[in-house]
């Protein structure tokens, strides 16, 4: 007698797709939020990305006993880790001490199209078509909106300009590392546990023994949340739905509501943190996320060719 077909999986909803996408947004858009809750503190941003890497690496280590052989003697891994674990956090706490949360969603995730379309030329030879160059023109005029102000002194100050060439920093590290794990391919799970733990392994000794703390400048509560926040939210939550959404959406249609990162931040960083929402930065949120919009469609395909007519 023949063994019963097991049922078939049923396949995914577009509904889970889409709250997957929106749950990435929502995390996006908090770490820009929180990060700027904490540097407005007395924290470092030494302070808060040992935060994140130590809240990130405990609760990773458990799944990491045993990684596949080699790993720790990989030397595009510890690249990886450097860039997308240490750089470029430093970077981004640092310039969130100074400047607005605003700032920091159009120059993070706004600005990213750009850069990443910039360094793949660079790096992978990958040519942009006209559709994305297309798209990446109100990204720029967007980013000239948050520099205007600054460069002519209307707004802002010598440190929100500062502050916005960190995040500027930042935003080219992690389009580093994203054309990097593009180019080399790893399995996404591993990536995020071994640049974890790597970094907190590397990190934290140097942030224990040289650099400056105030951990104990602050309220308990805020280096909870800042812990929990950090090393969960961006680092695993956001990963799991991203590949989540993309998996049912596809990454033009993901792509696409990422873009609403920048308009999120910006917005809730107004009743949240304080801050002043001008015109400059209205047009500048506006014009990155309609970038980032045009970025992620998908290419116009080409109509098939018309079959010539022979006549017999």
């Amino acid at each position: 007698m023949p063994s019963p077909t097991p049922p078939a999986t049923p396949a995914p909803s577009q509904f889970q797709g889409y709250v997957a996408a929106l749950t990435t947004v929502v995390v996006w858009a908090g770490f820009i939020l929180i990060s700027r809750l904490g540097g407005k503190t007395a924290l470092t941003g030494w302070d808060i990305v040992a935060l994140r890497l130590g809240t990130a690496a405990l609760f990773l280590l458990p799944f990491s006993i045993k990684l596949p052989p080699g790993t720790w003697r990989n030397p595009r891994l510890w690249t990886l880790a450097g860039l997308g674990g240490i750089i470029f956090l430093i970077f981004i706490y640092a310039g969130f001490k100074l400047a607005p949360a605003a700032h920091g969603g159009i120059l993070l995730p706004g600005l990213q199209p750009f850069m990443v379309t910039a360094l793949a030329w660079v790096l992978l030879g990958s040519r942009p078509d006209r559709q994305r160059l297309w798209g990446l023109l109100p990204i720029a005029l967007g980013v000239a909106c948050v520099a205007i102000p600054q460069l002519t002194g209307s707004h802002g100050g010598p440190g929100t300009l500062a502050g916005d060439g960190l995040i500027l920093c930042a935003s080219v590290t992690w389009a580093a590392y994203s054309v990097l794990v593009k180019k080399w391919a790893f399995d996404p799970w591993l990536l995020t546990r071994f640049v974890a733990i790597a970094s907190a392994l590397v990190y934290l000794p140097v942030y224990w023994l040289w650099l400056p703390r105030h951990l104990d400048q602050v309220p308990m509560s805020m280096l909870v949340l800042q812990g929990l926040y950090q090393g969960l939210g961006p680092t695993i939550i956001a990963m799991v739905m991203f590949l989540r959404a993309v998996e049912i959406l596809g990454a033009e249609r993901t792509g696409a509501l990422v873009a609403l990162v920048p308009v999120l931040a910006g917005l809730g960083a107004v009743p949240l943190l304080d801050e002043p929402l001008t015109v400059w930065l209205v047009a500048g949120l506006a014009l990155v996320s309609l970038g980032a919009f045009l970025c992620a469609r998908p290419p116009r395909s080409l109509p098939p060719p018309v079959p010539q007519r022979r006549d017999a």
